[in-house]
C-alpha cells in the first residue's frame, strides 16, 4: 500500500510502498477514502524534521533533558546510538481521515465491516491507504456527512475542545485570534453556540472567509481598537488563540483586550511568556487546551480502549469527534468551504511542495481509490530469497534494542541471512528491511513463522506477546530467541513449555548477564566449592513513569519484565534452580523491592532493586561469598576476587553478554553446542518472578513451581 513518510533526521519526504497493517486488538482496520493535511500542524512537524540537530534541540528542550538523563544512566555511546536510530526511523504523517471499516480486531468496538467512520490520531490516522486505529479514536459518520467533510474530524474536535474550555454562554462576545483551519472552525462552532464573534488574522483572504462563515466582525489589523468597539469598551468575555506563532504578542494582546475576569484559551502554538500586569489587574483565567479533549495522551483510553464514564467526563475526545460530525450533519459547520486543493495519494508529494512554496492554500485533501479496487499485502518482498545454505533469521519486533544490539550481534556471528522483519506498522517494517538488509518487510508474524526460508526467529515485541509468539514459533519448528521475559503469566509459560517439549527448535531467552565475561570469571573464581553461595545483586534501576507501557498490562511490570534478568544471573552463579522467593516493597514504591531467593543447593540470593536512587550511582553491583572466597562485580566493568586475604582486580569495557548470548544461541541452532540456557532454568527463572509478585501480595514466602 502507499503511505506518506518523512525521515525525521533529514526531512526527506516520500510516498512509500509498505506492507498493510493488521487489525489492532481493541480497534479497527480502515481503508482510507479521504485524509486531511493540516497546513499548520504538519508544516511545523516538517519544518522540525528539516531542522539541524541544534535546531531540533532548541525546539524540543524536553527531549534534550531526556537524552542527558539517559547519558547519565546508560553512558554516552549507547545513548547516542539510540538517538540516531530514532532519528533515522521514518515517521508517518497525517492525523485526520474518513474511511471504511474493512476488518475488526478483538474488542474492536461497535463498528461493522463496511461502516463509514472518521478517525483521529497522529501516527494512527495517517496519510495511508490502510490504517489501524484504536476504537476510542473513531466515530461513525452520519449519513448526511460526506467523506471530505468527515475528514476534518480531528481539527473539529480540537476546535470544539477549545470552545468547551472557553465555556461560552449565549450572547457572549468572543475574539478568535488566528483564522487558519482551527480558527475558522472555531468561529463556526461559537456561532452555533449563540455567541457574537470577532475574528482576527493578518491574511485578508482568511478575514473575508471568516465573515462569510458567520463572524460578526473580522479584521486584519487594529485588533485592540476593533475589540474595544465590538465589546462596547468592556473587553472580550473570552479570547481563543488559534494562531501559530513563536511570538509572545498574541497571548499578551489577548490579555489586553479581555474584560475583568475574562477567559483566555490557548489552542494554537504560540509563545507563552506573559506580561503579568494585564493578567493580574484583570484577574484573567488562562487555560491550555489538550488537543482533542479528555483522553488525549492517556494510553488506557487511547490504546487500551478504556472509556471514561459520561457522568464524570461528559466530553471525551471521541465524544467531541461525534459532536463535531453531528454539527456538520446539521449544517452548523461547513468544513468543505475551507478546502483549497485536492491530490490523489500518488501525488501527495505535490501537496507538501505546495505547502512549502508559499502559494495560497488552506485545507488540502488527499484522496484514495475505492477500497474494493485496491490490493493489500501484509508482506512485501524487497530482495530475492536468501541462499538456503545460510541460517535464515527473521525478527518479529524491531525496536531500538533489536536494531541496536540483537541485529548487529547476528551480523557479527555470520553464517546467517536476514529473511523477514515484522513490525506493527508498514513504515517501520519497510525502513527496517531497507536499512538492515531483510528480504521481506511485513506486519503479520505469520510472514516469518510460515516462511520456509526462515530457520530462526528473534522475538523482540512487547512483553504480553512473547509467550504466544514463542509457542507459535516452536510449533512451527523454528529456533526461537525470545527477548526477556519469556512470559508474563503462568498460562503463557505453560504454553511455551508444552511447545518446547515437542519442538525440534532451540529455545533461548535474552538472559544475557550470564554471558558477561566478568560474571563468568566470577563464577570460575567461586568454583570448585563445597558449600552454598551467599549472593547479593543490587540494581539502581531508576524511575519508569507509571503510564509507561512496561508498567501497564502489556508490559507485565518491572518484576516480570526486568528482575528476571537478575534472578537468572544468580541462578547461573549458583548453578542451582530457585525454589522459594520472599519479597517486600518500600512504602509507596512498588518497584523498589528487597527479594530473598532460596536455591535448591542451599544457596541464597538477595536482590535489591530500587527506583529511588541517584542515577549517578552505577546501575548494577554483585557480591557473592563461598568457602572463604568473595567476588565483587561493579557494573560489569570491574571484578574483584578476594581469596586468602589477597584481592585481584580485573577491569574491562562494560560487556553485559548480549553478543555472547546471541553467538551461543546461533551455534546451538547449527548443532555445534547445547542450548545456551537449559529449558529447566528458563522456566524456573520465569516462574520465580511470578512467585516474587505473589510474595509481595501475601507478605510471605512463596514456593517456586516450575
Amino acid at each position: 500500500m502507499k503511505q506518506v513518510e518523512q525521515n525525521y533526521r533529514t526531512g526527506a519526504l516520500r510516498i512509500a510502498e509498505v506492507p498493510a497493517p493488521r487489525a489492532p486488538e481493541g480497534g479497527v482496520l480502515v481503508a482510507t477514502r479521504v485524509s486531511l493535511i493540516s497546513s499548520g500542524t504538519e508544516k511545523q512537524l516538517i519544518d522540525l524534521a528539516k531542522a539541524s540537530l541544534a535546531g531540533k534541540a532548541i525546539a524540543r528542550p524536553d527531549l534534550v533533558r531526556r537524552v542527558l538523563h539517559n547519558v547519565q544512566r546508560d553512558g554516552l555511546r549507547p545513548t547516542i546510538e539510540k538517538v540516531f536510530a530514532k532519528l533515522d526511523t521514518p515517521i508517518p504523517l497525517g492525523y485526520s481521515l474518513a474511511g471504511e471499516v474493512i476488518d475488526i480486531g478483538r474488542r474492536g468496538g461497535a463498528h461493522a465491516v463496511g461502516d463509514r467512520i472518521a478517525c483521529a490520531g497522529a501516527g494512527l490516522a495517517n496519510h495511508a491507504e490502510i490504517n489501524a486505529v484504536p476504537k476510542n479514536l473513531t466515530a461513525a459518520i452520519p449519513g448526511a456527512v460526506d467523506d471530505e467533510d468527515a475528514s476534518f474530524v480531528t481539527l473539529g474536535a480540537i476546535a470544539l475542545q477549545g470552545v468547551r474550555l472557553a465555556a461560552p454562554t449565549l450572547g457572549e462576545r468572543i475574539v478568535v485570534i488566528g483564522l487558519g483551519l482551527l480558527g475558522l472552525l472555531t468561529v463556526q462552532l461559537l456561532k452555533a453556540n449563540g455567541c457574537r464573534v470577532l475574528g482576527f488574522d493578518p491574511n485578508a483572504e482568511r478575514v473575508k472567509l471568516a465573515e462569510e462563515l458567520g463572524a460578526d466582525v473580522a479584521v486584519r489589523d487594529g485588533l485592540r481598537e476593533a475589540a474595544g468597539g465590538f465589546t462596547s469598551g468592556y473587553g472580550a468575555d473570552a479570547v481563543i488563540l488559534t494562531a501559530s506563532s513563536k511570538s509572545n504578542e498574541p497571548i499578551n494582546v489577548a490579555a489586553e483586550i479581555s474584560r475583568l475576569k475574562g477567559r483566555i484559551v490557548v489552542v494554537g502554538m504560540v509563545g507563552m511568556t506573559i506580561d503579568r500586569e494585564p493578567f493580574y489587574k484583570r484577574e484573567l483565567e488562562l487555560k491550555l487546551s489538550l488537543s482533542y479533549g479528555p483522553g488525549r495522551h492517556d494510553p488506557s483510553y487511547e490504546q487500551s480502549g478504556v472509556d471514561y464514564p459520561v457522568s464524570y467526563v461528559r466530553w471525551t475526545e471521541q465524544r467531541n469527534m461525534e459532536t463535531f460530525l453531528a454539527l456538520v450533519a446539521d449544517g452548523k459547520v461547513t468544513p468543505k468551504r475551507l478546502v483549497t486543493h485536492r491530490f490523489g495519494i500518488e501525488e501527495a508529494e505535490k501537496a507538501y511542495s505546495l505547502m512549502g512554496s508559499g502559494a495560497p492554500h488552506l485545507a488540502i485533501l488527499i484522496t484514495y481509490p475505492e477500497p474494493k479496487a485496491r490490493q493489500f499485502e501484509r508482506r512485501l518482498r524487497l530482495a530475492p530469497p536468501p541462499r538456503k545454505a545460510a541460517n535464515g533469521v527473521a525478527f518479529i519486533g524491531f525496536g531500538n534494542y533489536a536494531k541496536g544490539v540483537l541485529a548487529p550481534a547476528v551480523r557479527k556471528v555470520g553464517k546467517t541471512s536476514l529473511t523477514t522483519v515484522v513490525t506493527t506498522t508498514g513504515v517501520s517494517a519497510g525502513h527496517a528491511a531497507q536499512k538492515h538488509g531483510f528480504a521481506v518487510a511485513a506486519t503479520d508474524p505469520a510472514a516469518a513463522l510460515d516462511d520456509p526460508d526462515t530457520d530462526t526467529v528473534f522475538i523482540a515485541t512487547r512483553h504480553d506477546t512473547h509467550s504466544p509468539l514463542t509457542a507459535a514459533g516452536l510449533r512451527a519448528s523454528k529456533h526461537v530467541f525470545c527477548e526477556k521475559p519469556l512470559a508474563i503469566d503462568a498460562p503463557g509459560l505453560a504454553d511455551v513449555l508444552a511447545a518446547a517439549e515437542i519442538s525440534s527448535g532451540v529455545l533461548t531467552v535474552g538472559f544475557n548477564r550470564r554471558f558477561a565475561p566478568l560474571l563468568r570469571d566470577a563464577k570460575s573464581a567461586l568454583e570448585p566449592r563445597t558449600g552454598p553461595l551467599v549472593m547479593l545483586y543490587r540494581i539502581n534501576a531508576g524511575v519508569i513513569p507509571g503510564d509507561s507501557w512496561i508498567q501497564r498490562e502489556e508490559g507485565g511490570g518491572r518484576i516480570v519484565g526486568e528482575i528476571c534478568h537478575f534472578v537468572d544471573a544468580l541462578t547461573f552463579l549458583s548453578g542451582s534452580l530457585p525454589i522459594e522467593a520472599q519479597a517486600i516493597a518500600a512504602r509507596d514504591h512498588a518497584d523498589a523491592v528487597s527479594i530473598l531467593i532460596r536455591f535448591a543447593d542451599g544457596s541464597t540470593g538477595s536482590i535489591i532493586y530500587t527506583s529511588i536512587g541517584d542515577p549517578g550511582v552505577a546501575k548494577e553491583f554483585v557480591e557473592a561469598f563461598a568457602d572463604g572466597r568473595a567476588i565483587q562485580l561493579d557494573d560489569f566493568r570491574r571484578l574483584t576476587v578476594t581469596n586468602g586475604g589477597k584481592s585481584v582486580v580485573t577491569k574491562r569495557a562494560q560487556d553485559k553478554g548480549q553478543h555472547g548470548l546471541v553467538a551461543a544461541f546461533l551455534e546451538a541452532t547449527r548443532g555445534d553446542r547445547d542450548p545456551p540456557i537449559p529449558l529447566a532454568e528458563l522456566v524456573a527463572v520465569t516462574a520465580a518472578t511470578f512467585a516474587i509478585e505473589d510474595s509481595l501480595r501475601i507478605g510471605a514466602p512463596v514456593a517456586i513451581s516450575a
